[in-house]
């Protein structure tokens, strides 16, 4: 594609950012359709979230991808938030608008629970575990509980954090119970590793996965590769599996419409999408 001083640009922030893969899928499709726009990834640390809102003042600067460590503190240099962002207490897009104004929205749980969807599970009246309560385990827990789930577990290595999910999305949800503190997936119909566990060689598994039922259905936010530990741990289970690229796939049409770039499907986007590990 021809980058010039035109070109929006939507850096994807975090870090580490070898595990990025939104740049293999958003920028094919852009070139595609001909739209004059592109992310690209940039690694800011934790100890560098001050710069953010410069690059979001930059002129060229059209909205950005946001993910660890910065999800939740970019939450208090926003000017609106939608309710998804308000529940999870973390977001994962921002968008400057004409006016100047920095909108920001939340995708990770939609894309997780679309996927899941998707092949076919219920989800509604499902019992669901969700390990790990950061900017993207929050997200999945709150659309989960948007979809109508029967009963939601909660757990974090953070105490802190996990009570305030608990406590927010009892204040959204009061009929829905919710449960924090025990790192047991038994019983549960869903099971998810919303822990960056699995972005490296020899991390630990995010919980005892010999206590997950064969018929549980599994899965994974790390991308860095396909099949991690903790998925290759379940499917010898029997346990059917998402990947973490299957939320972005499916997450990724709701951001192309909040940056105003029209509609995908997520076929589309795999038919384009030059991805590698």
């Amino acid at each position: 594609m021809n980058i010039s001083g035109k070109t929006a640009l939507i850096p994807h922030i975090g870090y580490p950012t070898s595990s990025f893969k939104a740049p293999m899928i958003y920028n094919p499709w852009f070139e595609a359709r001909g739209i004059d726009a592109l992310v690209v990834p940039m690694g800011v640390p934790a100890e560098a979230a001050a710069a953010l809102p410069t690059i979001f003042a930059f002129t060229n600067f059209h909205g950005a991808l946001i993910t660890m460590p910065h999800k939740v503190a970019v939450v208090a240099m926003l000017d609106e938030t939608s309710k998804a962002v308000r529940v999870a207490g973390a977001c994962n897009a921002v968008r400057r608008m004409p006016d100047g104004r920095l909108v920001g929205d939340q995708f990770d749980g939609e894309g997780f629970v679309r996927g899941v969807r998707l092949k076919g599970r219920a989800i509604e009246g499902a019992r669901v575990f969700v390990c790990g309560s950061g900017g993207v385990g929050s997200a999945i827990a709150a659309s989960f509980a948007g979809a109508g789930v029967g009963a939601l577990s909660l757990f974090d290595v953070d105490t802190a954090a996990m009570e305030r999910l608990g406590e927010r999305l009892s204040v959204v949800y009061p009929d829905l119970p919710v449960s924090v503190g025990v790192n047991d997936p038994a019983g549960f119909d869903i099971v998810v590793n919303a822990t960056p566990l699995g972005m490296n060689p020899g991390d630990p598994l995010a919980m005892d996965v010999s206590r997950i039922a064969p018929e549980t259905f599994v899965g994974e936010v790390v991308m860095k590769q396909e099949t991690t530990a903790f998925l290759a741990a379940a499917r010898a289970r029997g346990c059917a599996t998402q990947v973490g690229i299957d939320m972005l796939y499916e997450m990724i049409p709701a951001y192309i419409e909040f940056f105003g770039f029209g509609t995908a499907t997520a076929a589309e986007l795999r038919s384009l999408a030059r991805v590698s590990y």
